[in-house]
This record gives structure tokens, sequence and C-alpha cells, in this order.
């Protein structure tokens, strides 16, 4: 698990491809502080098994299904990414529950300053909007925002000076494709009321006692 607070911004050293996976070469310097082969390190929100420790940083496996539903297959030598290693239980929860497992890509549609913050508008498929709420959490691209805005097909987030610099995100460009994964709390509520087949109603909260 980890909490979308992300620690360093690291560089793809370099990038073995297989058919349809890929081996990631990460240069990083403070997420190997403590870091042994075999821990997480959350990679643009996508959970990566440390596989090999080098003198720059580490080596990890992108399987076919993360290359599908992540935007880790688009990455090139030299390019940033959001490292956070895995949460401790006795640290702080700055952020929210992130699992790592991303649930699908979005794009930038722009970039908008609005005094100190940046308005980060996102498009997204309908599979993944349904669980988007305002005032809710969402990870983009492994980093913790709060939901300020959303739409029929899109949302949007704002970005303050902190979160600025410490990610890649401003750096990001319209078009660019970024990493999303939702609050996994209304994914168990939907699945366990059975409101994926039925659809919440009046009355089905009125049958259930609420």
């Amino acid at each position: 698990m980890f909490t979308g607070i992300i620690e360093e911004v690291g560089k793809v050293g370099s990038i073995t491809r297989g058919s349809r996976s890929v081996v990631l070469e990460i240069e990083a310097s403070r997420v190997m502080e403590g870091t042994n082969v075999g821990d997480s390190i959350a990679t643009n929100g996508v959970c990566l098994t440390v596989t090999e420790k080098t003198g720059k940083g580490f080596r990890a496996d992108v399987m076919p299904e993360t290359m599908h539903r992540s935007n880790l297959g688009l990455l090139r030598p030299g390019d940033a990414v959001n490292l956070e290693r895995a949460l401790c239980l006795n640290a702080r929860l700055g952020g929210h529950l992130v699992a790592g497992h991303v649930d699908g890509t979005g794009r930038i549609l722009s970039l908008e300053r609005d005094d100190t913050a940046i308005w980060i508008a996102v498009s997204a498929p309908e599979s993944i909007l349904r669980y988007v709420i305002e005032k809710g959490s969402i990870a983009i691209d492994g980093v913790s925002l709060t939901v300020a805005y959303v739409g029929e097909t899109m949302f949007k987030v704002s970005v303050i000076p902190h979160t600025q610099q410490e990610t890649t995100l401003i750096k990001k460009k319209t078009g660019d494709t970024v990493n999303l994964e939702n609050d996994m709390i209304a994914r168990y509520v939907e699945k366990l009321t059975g409101t994926q087949r039925q659809g919440l109603s009046v009355e089905f909260l009125k049958e259930h006692g609420f």
C-alpha cells in the first residue's frame, strides 16, 4: 500500500523490451534508502517489485497486464517518474490509501494557472469516472489529489505549489497520458451491495434498512 505522497522524482535509465513486457531501470536515490530486492516502489502510481538494485537505482519487471492498464509502456529513457516506497504501518497517512493497482489511463485536457494553484483537467472513461466524486480522492500518476470538479467525461484537480515542485504533474502537456487509480472504497461498496447489477435507488436503500 502507498499514500500517494511522492518521495522523489526519478528518471528512466534504460528500457529492455520483450514481446509484450519490459524491464525498467529507474535512477533514484532517496527511495533506495532501506530498500531491498523484493520491496515495492510505486512508479507513476504503478506498484513495481524491485528485482535488482543497481548503482544508480533499481530494476523492475513490467508485465503485459500492467503495460495494457498503464502509461509505463510509453516511457522513454530520460523520462521523469514519480516514486514512492510502500507505506510503513507506523507512518502518517498524508494522502489516501493507494494500492498501486492502476485502473486505467486518462488524458490531460488542460493546465490553467489560478494564482499559486494550477488546475489540471483530465478526461477519463466512464469505467473510472463512475467512482470519481467531488472532494473525493484520486491518484494521478501516483499522486494523491482531491477532486475539485466532475463532469460527464472529465474531472479537475487543483495542484498546490508543493505538489507542483515535488512531482511531474505540471510538466505534463495537453494530450499526455496519465495513470489513474480510483479510491478503492467505492468499488468494494458497489460489489458488496450489488449496485453494479441493479443500480442504486431509493427503493434499494429502503429495502436494505437505510
